[in-house]
């Protein structure tokens, strides 16, 4: 007989659960809003959701906790990248400098491309969690859309970040700009192929991540 699971693991699996749903639903809200506001203009973007997006994005810094604790199966150093790289983009450059990349249209494209990729993930992550089957279609956006907006969001934050170096008054801070942009290559380079190999373990038949991670 199948030994019943530890309330421990349950409660784990349930806080799991929570946590990619209700991330879920913040990106959704985030995605829906900056569509509605687009019409209005793009310099309109940073006014409407600059905060929302700002603290929706730093919410993540949990998963960095749970890859350090275990919760989750993916790497400590590729969740910490990928979190620090956008807690970058919204505190240190958009914050710092909210018209010229805030009102840019690199920011709503951004905005764009990492919510339609979270919606994405985090309801693939909770579904998963829960039964451990994912409708074949949110399997196939999960591993199939990050080859568009991989790219588009790559892009758009490297335009964020060059406005940025751009309105910097001090050489010093010019500088430290263009080395993230400089930066883009490696890690860029270093989060596509952890997203490639994710891929294939799946089209491989490999079982798919069990819990949110990457």
């Amino acid at each position: 007989m199948d030994r019943p699971p530890s309330s421990r693991a349950t409660l784990q699996k349930q806080y799991l659960i929570a946590y990619n749903a209700t991330s879920s639903l913040l990106w959704l809200v985030l995605l829906g809003r900056v569509l509605l506001l687009l019409p209005l203009g793009y310099q309109n973007v940073y006014a409407g959701v600059g905060q929302y997006a700002k603290w929706t994005q730093t919410l993540a810094v949990l998963e960095i906790l749970h890859s350090a604790f275990k919760l989750i199966r993916s790497p400590l150093l590729t969740t910490t990248i990928q979190v620090s790289s956008r807690l970058l983009l919204v505190w240190g450059i958009v914050n710092t400098y909210p018209t010229a990349s805030g009102q840019s249209p690199f920011y709503s494209s951004m905005l764009i491309a990492w919510a339609v990729t979270e919606v994405i993930r985090y309801s693939y992550f909770a579904l998963n969690v829960r039964s451990e089957r994912v409708p074949a279609p949110l399997a196939w956006l999960r591993y199939n859309t990050f080859f568009v907006l991989y790219p588009l969001g790559i892009g758009s934050e490297m335009g964020c970040v060059y406005l940025a170096s751009a309105a910097a008054r001090s050489t010093g801070t010019k500088l430290l700009l263009w080395d993230v942009l400089f930066l883009y290559l490696p890690v860029g380079y270093v989060l596509y192929t952890h997203m490639m190999a994710q891929r294939r373990k799946v089209i491989r038949g490999k079982q798919p991540e069990r819990r949110r991670g990457d």
